[in-house]
Parts: C-alpha cells; sequence; structure tokens
C-alpha cells in the first residue's frame, strides 16, 4: 500500500484494519473522521505526518486477514454480517453495561459522582443505537439487498419512500457522529477508562466493558461509513446509469 498525505483515513483503515491500532493511539478518529487526509488528520493532532505514513507502512505491509475477508464481501453480505457481528454484539452487551453503572452509582457515586453522567450518556447511547440499528435492518439494509439483487437480474430497485439511498446514509452518519462524540464524552470523564484506586470489581468490570463497546463502535461505524455506504452510493449509481441507457 502506497501512502501520502493525501492518502484518506478512511481508506488506510479499509486496506488494512490492524492500522486503526495505530490511529486510536493517536487519538486520530478513524471512523466518523475518515474522509479526512493524513496531512488534515496530523495538522489537527499537532502529529508529524511522515513519522505517522512510516508507521502505517510497517503496519499496512502485513497483510490482515480479516480485512481481505470484509473487502471480499458483497454489500448485502457485509449488510448481514454487520447485523450478525456488531448489532447483535451491542443489543447482547448493553443490558450488562446497564447493570453494572447501576450498581457502581449506588456503591459509588457519593464518591465519585461522574459515574451518573456517564450512565446517563450510555443510557441515552443505548437508546438511541437501538433506533439507529432498526432503521438500518427495517430500511437500509433491505434496499441495499434490492440494489445488489436487481443487479444481478439487469433490472432497477423499485422506489422507496426514502428517495435515493443518499438520503438514509446522510442520517446513518450524522447519528454516528453523535455516538462518536457521545463516547467522546464517556471516555474523557472517565480518564480513558482508567478506575480508580478505591474502585471494586463491578467498577472496574464497567469501565472495561465501556472501552471494549466504544471499540466494537469505532469497527462497526467504520465498516458502515468507510465501506458499505460509499459502496451503497456506487451502485445505485450503476444501476442507474445502466437503466437509463
Amino acid at each position: 500500500m502506497i501512502i501520502s498525505g493525501n492518502t484518506g483515513i478512511g481508506e488506510v483503515v479499509r486496506l488494512n484494519f490492524r492500522t486503526a491500532q495505530l490511529f486510536r493511539e493517536y487519538n486520530i478518529d478513524y471512523c466518523c473522521g475518515g474522509e479526512k487526509t493524513i496531512s488534515e488528520a496530523c495538522s489537527d493532532a499537532g502529529i508529524d505526518a511522515d513519522r505517522l505514513i512510516s508507521q502505517l507502512e510497517d503496519i499496512a505491509g502485513n497483510s490482515d486477514p480479516d480485512t481481505e475477508y470484509i473487502n471480499s464481501l458483497a454489500p448485502d453480505e457485509l449488510s448481514d454480517y454487520i447485523v450478525r457481528r456488531h448489532h447483535s454484539y451491542v443489543k447482547k452487551n448493553i443490558p450488562h453495561i446497564r447493570e453494572n453503572l447501576d450498581k457502581i452509582c449506588d456503591v459509588h457515586g457519593s464518591a465519585h459522582p461522574e459515574l451518573f453522567e456517564i450512565r446517563k450518556l450510555f443510557n441515552e447511547s443505548a437508546s438511541d443505537l437501538a433506533a439507529h440499528m432498526q432503521k438500518e435492518e427495517v430500511m437500509l439494509f433491505p434496499f441495499i439487498r434490492e440494489m445488489v439483487e436487481s443487479k444481478k437480474q439487469g433490472s432497477r430497485p423499485g422506489p422507496e419512500a426514502f428517495g435515493t439511498v443518499a438520503n438514509p446514509v446522510r442520517v446513518m452518519i450524522s447519528e454516528h457522529e453523535n455516538e462518536g462524540r457521545r463516547f467522546e464524552r464517556i471516555s474523557e470523564i472517565s480518564g480513558s477508562y482508567s478506575p480508580p484506586a478505591d474502585a471494586c470489581t463491578s467498577y472496574r468490570t464497567a469501565f472495561k466493558q465501556l472501552e471494549d463497546f466504544e471499540r466494537d463502535l469505532h469497527r462497526h461505524v467504520h465498516l458502515e461509513n468507510n465501506i458499505l455506504f460509499p459502496e451503497a452510493l456506487r451502485l445505485e449509481k450503476e444501476l442507474n446509469e445502466s437503466t437509463d441507457k
């Protein structure tokens, strides 16, 4: 992979997901901020771009089977993968995190009042993510599957109430950005998920769960913002052009 200052962050991670860890270490957003170039991101973060590029090239020089698998998937297959892997993760883990947050707020809230804001933010996230995933599973992803099938059949998908696929994609990206800001705040309040000296096992577990949840969310958003959504837009354009001939 040839990487330059003009290479988009999302493109780098799309071609080798192992680079995501380096962007995390530099506190560079590779999911919601994937459209930024490396030069832009480094300028914003006060990082030497040449040094980062060299480190990225070292990582990208080794193949990543997980990345290769993801990039082999058609848009409908990637939609199914996201539901199986990431939507199911969110639905499964929200109740456990809520339970632990309630527990540590009850026990440690008087000494650590910041826990109440963390719980509030997470509960808001849980509610919004449930609605967000529902819209994807009921509206957007079925239309992506329909477009893939239309391409195979040489036809055009039927009209949708939302018009062009760009409309729900725009909404999904905006909601991703909201979640990114919310978890950035949770990370800030929690000291990057660092439990205090007096933390009990439940306290430490809750912070680890939140950190894991955020990491999964970053990959989830990356797969959609940087891979699935651009492919859906490209596919719709291709179908429109082929049927207009």
